[in-house]
Formats: C-alpha cells, sequence, structure tokens
C-alpha cells in the first residue's frame, strides 16, 4: 500500500471514530466532499494546508494525522508517480 493509500485510510478511520459522514466532516474542515473521498481512497496528494485543516477538524496535531504511516521510499514515489 503506497502513502496516498495509508494516508487516505488513516484519515477515514479517525474520521469515522468522531463519527462523521464524509459531507459532514468536508464541510467542517472546509474542503470539498468530493476531494475527501478521493484522499480517502489514496487518489490525491494533499498539501500541507490541506493536511492541516484535517488534523484540526479532527482536533489533533499532524504528527498524530500521521501515527502508523509507514515510510515512503523513493521506489514507492516511483511507483505512484508511473501509474498516473
Amino acid at each position: 500500500m503506497n502513502i496516498y493509500e495509508q494516508l487516505g485510510k488513516r484519515i477515514a478511520y479517525l474520521r469515522m471514530q468522531k463519527k462523521m459522514s464524509q459531507m459532514d466532516f468536508a464541510l467542517e474542515a472546509g474542503i470539498n466532499k468530493n476531494y475527501l473521498c478521493d484522499l480517502e481512497n489514496g487518489k490525491r496528494n494533499p498539501t500541507l494546508l490541506i493536511l492541516n485543516k484535517i488534523a484540526r477538524c479532527l482536533k489533533i496535531n499532524l504528527s498524530t494525522l500521521f501515527q502508523g504511516i509507514e515510510d515512503f521510499t523513493i521506489e514507492d514515489f516511483v511507483n505512484a508517480v508511473s501509474k498516473k
């Protein structure tokens, strides 16, 4: 699983822990619902600004958002880029 998929699953898990729908979460975080859906499915490369909005909505810091996500190697990057 690449880093984008890991991050997406982490965001979805934390969102569900708060018992929030994608629509409610997107509205509260100030991001587009379709963007959130793509992000949770590992199809987006979010900016730091978006990640900060997500962390703030979850009431966690950025380091907690990334907890459990494995290291991203250069091979992972090359594979992710070549799939696009």
